[in-house]
């Protein structure tokens, strides 16, 4: 359904993947991708909003890189620079304004795991996010802004997990409260760190994604309207 696409930024040009609705216009939302780099399931994520009526703009934040190995994924991750990685999400939400296709004031962001951490950043940096959810959002170099957040938040999480603990949860939902923020959150029994992923049938949960996705559906449509 999407293709690659370049846009520009401030130091150059920089690409991802871009889904639009076969009504031809919708809501903007920025995908961002988990520590794997732009792979087909962030591609199938970006179809799927799609087909629920967004624009969806994936930005390749490793370049075109990809990998199948943890090991080399954590490499990546820690390897990323925050800020050239903030340059590429501000560049997309730009580049979705500029879209025809594009009906919304301003754009969404939501992300998975290392995305999920950039996706709560972004939303402390960026003006123009109008509304945030995170999917088990997690990174060791990603600080946000807490007091600067202006987007209500959906946070999805998982009960099992030992990188993003509930406890870590509870303390983020915690602090975003104590400073007047608004934040949803769900945290799933049972389920394990990357349950929305279907291409990881070790840790995929039907059940839990499915709740999560009409989650995220219902809360874009919300905030974006």
């Amino acid at each position: 359904m999407g293709e690659l696409v370049q846009f520009p930024f401030a130091d150059g040009n920089t690409g991802g993947y871009l889904a639009e609705p076969k009504s031809g216009s919708g809501p903007g939302v920025v995908v961002i991708q988990e520590w794997w780099g732009l792979v087909d399931h962030i591609k199938d994520v970006c179809d799927r909003f799609a087909a629920e009526g967004f624009v969806a703009l994936a930005p390749d934040l490793f370049h075109g890189k990809t990998t199948k190995s943890p090991d080399e994924a954590g490499k990546l991750m820690m390897a990323l620079r925050i800020d050239e990685a903030e340059k590429d999400l501000t560049a997309a939400v730009e580049y979705l304004a500029t879209l025809d296709s594009t009906t919304s004031e301003k754009a969404a962001v939501v992300g998975f795991c290392m995305g999920g951490a950039l996706s709560l950043y972004t939303a402390t940096k960026n003006p123009n996010i109008g509304a945030c959810v995170v999917f088990y959002g997690g990174h060791p170099k990603v600080k946000p802004d807490l007091p600067n957040l202006h987007a209500p938040v959906l946070g999805l999480y998982a009960e099992k997990d030992g990188f993003v603990t509930p406890d870590s949860v509870h303390e983020l939902e915690r602090q975003l409260k104590s400073l007047g923020k608004q934040i949803e959150v769900k945290i799933y029994p049972g389920t394990d760190h990357a349950f929305f992923n279907d291409m990881r049938p070790e840790v995929y949960n039907a059940e839990a994604s499915a709740d999560a996705w009409q989650r995220t559906i219902e809360f874009l449509r919300k905030h974006l309207s």
